[in-house]
């Protein structure tokens, strides 16, 4: 049975069906279990009951650690993408005065740029005045260098080119490997603690039913 494919599928306590076909982790068919079973066994393991097949008959479960699926599953469809990009070099053009919305915006596709492994040319372009306070479009430069963080190297320094000043902006693949694994493990925790969190309410929940009261002793009638 594959993996849930869609982000809008039932998980827990907000699975509705009263049994499942139950599958576990490692693909092994556990038969038929009433939802609260199925339930005990994924938490048993520290995992989600997830349900990947809610138009069968009855629904198909499978028990696995959701938080991972999910993030695993949107880091490979973005591997996929990068690598059935052609790697060109887009541009992302500057002005040497560009407010902070405009210089927001336009580091947002440059970061997209870079993490879909193209190569980015930053370019400055000067205007009448302008030209006489180059330092103001190396300023943006920097600024451009500091937002985009380790992701990506320069290439080729910045130069004037006429009344344009550009440098080259390349993917550094390391840092983004281990940004990666470190964006993976916050991912997990994540996940641990909302998994504490749902384990506790339940227990909570559990905590206030009220208690089932015994009955009293039976009386001899030789007493």
């Amino acid at each position: 049975m594959a993996p849930p494919k869609s982000d809008q599928h039932r998980v827990n306590d907000r699975i509705r069906a009263r049994e499942v076909r139950l599958i576990g982790p490692d693909g092994d068919q556990l038969g038929i279990k009433p939802v609260p079973e199925a339930l005990r066994m994924a938490r048993g393991l520290d995992l989600d009951l997830v349900e990947v097949a809610p138009m069968a008959n009855p629904p198909v479960c499978r028990i696995m650690d959701y938080g991972k699926f999910r993030y695993e599953e949107a880091q490979k469809a973005k591997e996929a993408r990068r690598k059935s990009t052609n790697v060109t070099i887009k541009e992302v053009k500057f002005r040497p005065k560009i407010g902070k919305g405009d210089f927001n915006t336009k580091m947002r596709h440059l970061i997209e740029f870079i993490e879909d492994g193209h190569k980015v040319k930053v370019t400055l372009q000067f205007r009448g005045r302008e030209m006489a306070h180059p330092e103001l479009g190396r300023k943006i430069l920097d600024d451009v260098i500091e937002s985009v963080g380790p992701i990506a190297k320069v290439e080729n320094q910045a130069r004037m080119e006429g009344r344009s000043m550009s440098m080259v902006l390349s993917p550094d693949k390391q840092a983004q490997e281990a940004l990666r694994k470190a964006a993976e493990e916050a991912e997990r925790q994540a996940a641990a603690a909302e998994k504490a969190a749902e384990e506790a309410r339940a227990a909570e929940s559990a905590g206030d039913e009220p208690a089932v009261a015994e009955a009293p002793p039976a009386v001899s009638g030789d007493e």
